[in-house]
């Protein structure tokens, strides 16, 4: 019956991280690690890193220098019974013996914080892991509605990840309907890409250890920090670089010394991309990927409406211009790539 539970389940969660784009190369459960445990424990027994404690089987990692009371690490419950604690340290065990990373992230709420610097010092103490593989949390915060508590449905119940999903695409079919710049028959494909665009960013935008306010209009509007305005000048910049194809403008011209300081600026964000990359990388912080995309498309859209891009009549300078869009273009694409979100063709 279990078995049979854990296959619908995970049909189930596979059929909505297919729609967010998302797949895994494992389906690890707790019970993956359950011929790992009975000889963790052993072993920590035998070399003396845990001992009985009013009959449960702990670790002891509290520091000299603590600032909080650290309780120890239990390894086993009084009466012989396995916790999260076991099957995280064994599953520490597994990723070791099988993959043997540098480092180790994991993604969970920010409320787990001493639970995750109890099993990080047990497994190091008990020489779980190697002496620099890493083991980092990073804690998330809640998801809230405009009332500020956890985010529901319209009748009060707890919201699903496949109505969230169905909710936020209906929004984009009817705005992308009203634009006309899209035909019916596409529109329900882009709105499915432009949605997933306003979910992702939305998400991603905030500093992960933050609480904030999902409001539905605020992440699937066209203007603001948003998913689908990032999209929009992504497709603005595809249009103007198409129609200067169909005119039989070059793109692929030297890149001249900005003309303006608009165009000073795009270059300056352009010049910046893989620093900006390189930093949210070292800190594990995709919103500052998602503050240089909305800094550049500000500044892209700031240099297009105060400049005549094909109908400029210097022939290098155009193709300047040209070239720049499709640095920007390219530099805009990988990284909501990144992201993991694309732009259509069309919006």
């Amino acid at each position: 019956m279990w078995l049979k539970i854990m296959e619908l389940s995970v049909a189930d969660l596979k059929k909505n991280y297919a729609r967010l784009d998302v797949s895994f190369d494992l389906w690890n459960g707790e019970s993956t690690v359950q011929p790992y445990i009975a000889p963790m424990v052993e072993k920590l027994k035998a070399e003396g890193y845990a001992h009985y404690d009013q009959g449960a089987l702990v670790i002891d990692v509290a520091e000299p220098d603590d600032k909080i009371e650290v309780p120890p690490c239990m390894v086993l419950k009084s009466d012989g019974a396995s916790l999260y604690n076991t099957t995280d340290l064994a599953t520490i065990v597994q990723r070791m013996e099988d993959i043997c990373p540098d480092e180790i992230i994991y993604v969970v709420d920010k409320r787990q914080s001493l639970y995750f610097m109890q099993v990080f010092r047990a497994a190091r103490k008990a020489r779980l892991i190697g002496e620099n593989t890493k083991l980092v949390h990073v804690g998330f915060g809640t998801m809230n509605g405009k009332d500020g508590k956890p985010f529901k449905t319209r009748q009060g119940g707890v919201m699903r990840l496949e109505t969230l999903l169905d909710q936020i695409k209906e929004s984009m079919v009817r705005k992308i309907a009203e634009n006309k710049n899209v035909r019916l028959e596409d529109a329900d494909g882009t709105a499915e890409i432009v949605s997933l665009s306003a979910i992702k960013y939305g998400d991603l935008s905030n500093q992960a250890s933050k609480d904030y306010v999902f409001d539905e209009e605020k992440f699937t509007a066209f203007e603001g920090n948003t998913g689908p305005y990032i999209l929009y000048t992504i497709v603005r910049i595809k249009s103007i670089l198409e129609k200067a194809a169909a005119a039989g403008f070059a793109s692929d011209g030297r890149l001249l010394a900005p003309a303006d300081p608009a165009e000073k600026s795009l270059m300056l964000d352009l010049a910046r991309f893989g620093a900006s990359i390189e930093e949210a990388y070292g800190e594990l912080a995709p919103h500052k990927i998602c503050a240089y995309i909305y800094e550049t498309a500000n500044d892209f859209n700031r240099f297009y409406h105060g400049t005549k891009i094909l109908s400029e009549e210097d022939e290098a300078r155009r193709g300047s211009y040209l070239r720049l869009l499709s640095i920007v273009l390219k530099v805009l694409n990988k990284s909501i790539d990144i992201l993991g979100f694309e732009a259509p063709d069309h919006m």
